[in-house]
């Protein structure tokens, strides 16, 4: 049996070999950046000195994992990112969503395509550019949305500089650049979509609405499930870049998340052994995560990504 398999095996190699032989330059790439840099997780159960080198530098088993969990800062950091990454899911994951069903059902070609084209393009742009546009739009000192609340007889909003206030300007900001971006995929599930049952369901009197509910979003629920799962991954991760270019010190209490902290602390401290056990920790924690979701929903839903 096993020797059948290696032939099959080997006539496929050999009639497709072009196309095998493109999928060498992806398989190097995950390779040389993604396999290889694994060997530095070991500095997490070393101290690492950067002049001794990873080889030399003495073997200290779990004590930079035990003062992690020890560590005051670092319950407030997790708490902090937890909270950031719900608040992007429980708003931002849904938007996408709306947004794609609703460009799905514009009839009008040209302006459903200069839609698309606009709600695309800010995420071209880098955080360093929408950090910028969103302090010039919120400044207390002549920002035109403090200018607006003024008029209507308001009070000025610090936005950058309250923790009270400041989530919301992440999760903001992060939804007008990604959620254009994001509809692609869904609008791609769209396609998957046989046309007939939208002809079946008029015919039987369904409006939009109903069409929407019983056809739309059940023939893309694979689409949203496997999009939510992935996104479990990464719960941990919370936007780092975003969060790096946009805070300041005077809300680190709720805006200072796991990545952030791991930078500041890198290369701020050089604690390059404690910092990597956090990255570790983030890592296995998405590990569980993604393999959890997917257990469930192959239980409740009888839907997975494996």
């Amino acid at each position: 049996m096993e020797r059948g398999n290696s032939r099959g095996l080997g006539r496929e190699l050999r009639r497709e070999w072009d196309l095998y032989l493109l999928l060498i330059p992806g398989i190097l790439c995950i390779l040389l950046f993604r396999y290889t840099p694994m060997y530095g997780i070991i500095i997490a159960f070393k101290d690492f000195n950067i002049f001794d080198g990873m080889a030399a530098s003495p073997w200290v088993g779990l004590k930079h994992f035990h003062k992690l969990f020890t560590y005051p800062d670092f319950l407030q950091v997790f708490k902090n990112t937890i909270i950031i990454s719900f608040l992007k899911i429980a708003f931002l994951f849904p938007l996408p969503i709306l947004v794609a069903v609703l460009l799905n059902e514009l009839k009008n070609v040209v302006f459903k395509r200069t839609v698309q084209t606009v709600i695309y393009l800010p995420h071209f742009l880098s955080w360093v550019i929408v950090s910028g546009l969103f302090i010039d739009l919120l400044s207390s000192n002549g920002g035109l949305v403090n200018k607006m609340l003024e008029a209507m007889g308001f009070t000025p909003i610090s936005f950058f500089m309250d923790n009270d206030v400041f989530r919301s300007v992440l999760v903001t900001s992060a939804g007008w650049k990604e959620t254009g971006w994001s509809t692609i995929v869904y609008l791609a599930a769209f396609s998957t979509i046989d046309p007939q049952l939208y002809e079946a369901a008029r015919m039987d009197g369904a409006g939009r609405l109903r069409q929407v509910w019983h056809i739309t979003l059940p023939g893309i629920a694979p689409t949203i499930l496997l999009m939510f799962i992935l996104r479990l991954g990464s719960i941990l991760e919370a936007g780092t870049e975003q969060i790096l270019v946009m805070y300041n010190p005077t809300v680190y209490k709720t805006a200072d998340v796991i990545g952030s902290y791991v930078y500041r602390m890198g290369l701020g401290n050089q604690d390059y052994s404690f910092t990597t056990a956090v990255g570790l920790f983030e890592s296995v924690i998405a590990f569980v995560l993604v393999i959890s979701g997917n257990a469930l929903s192959r239980k409740y839903l009888q839907r997975g990504i494996w």
